[in-house]
């Protein structure tokens, strides 16, 4: 396995044009393109389907928070929403030809392992327009095929923007990698949660930005543990079962 490489060397001032294309202009037809092309694989090769994707609201902006396994985790949470989802990438992916295809599909980068307020005032930019704005809430891959822990970036967003955030749990696409070497498809489920709401905070602190990560992960693993304990058809039948005779359904 190739270590991964948190520091990007290449100068703040490199990534002003990404950031400069995504706060003025909206995803274009490389999205809808994309969507397209990997609805049939995602669907049918991973078998993949949402729980509960109406949790997403339709208009206003939002913050998606999922767990993050694989690199098709953007497309597993986007390709059954009518929102555009924009992405907060590593600046490493930031390279002729992949480079246009992020810009042009409304992704923008965030250079791990450095102070990078850029990030966040395009994140806000979209959010300002009434957008969507995915961001992990490990902060990067989780490479060891389980959760990982809340990084304190996605409570400052949450807090500074006061948007509702909408914590998803992504289960199966830690097993991506291994099909592509021959083995089975794995089975994907995402379980798209009730969005939280929280008061905005202009200038939040650390820990008050940690603390509201740790809530919104603690949803993401009670639904990522429901999933591996119950199985996507029993998640189903609780949820149904919750509904049908009046319980509070909390994910």
């Amino acid at each position: 396995m190739k270590p991964q490489v948190y520091v990007d060397p290449r100068p703040e001032e490199f990534f002003t044009k990404y950031h400069v294309r995504t706060r003025t202009r909206r995803p274009d037809w490389v999205y809808r393109a994309a969507r397209i092309v990997l609805s049939i694989p995602m669907l049918g090769i991973y078998r993949f389907r949402a729980i509960d994707v109406d949790n997403v609201p339709y208009e206003g902006p939002v913050i998606l928070a999922p767990n993050h396994f694989s690199f098709f985790d953007h497309f597993f949470v986007a390709v059954l929403l009518r929102r555009e989802v924009q992405f907060m990438a590593k600046s490493q992916l930031f390279k002729p030809p992949l480079d246009f295809i992020l810009t042009h599909g409304g992704t923008f980068p965030v250079r791990r392992g450095q102070k990078d307020d850029e990030a966040f005032i395009t994140a806000h930019s979209i959010l300002d327009r009434g957008g969507t704005v995915l961001m992990y809430a490990e902060g990067g891959r989780s490479r060891s095929k389980h959760l990982g822990e809340p990084k304190p970036g996605l409570g400052r967003l949450v807090l500074e923007s006061g948007v509702p955030v909408v914590p998803i749990a992504i289960h199966g696409s830690q097993h991506v990698r291994e099909a592509k070497r021959g083995r089975i498809s794995p089975k994907v489920t995402v379980h798209f949660g009730k969005p939280i709401a929280y008061e905005r905070v202009e200038h939040p602190t650390r820990d008050q930005a940690q603390a509201v990560a740790n809530e919104v992960f603690a949803r993401v693993e009670g639904m990522y543990e429901a999933l591996n304990a119950q199985g996507r058809r029993g998640v189903l039948a609780r949820l149904r079962q919750e509904r049908r005779h009046g319980a509070p359904v909390t994910s």
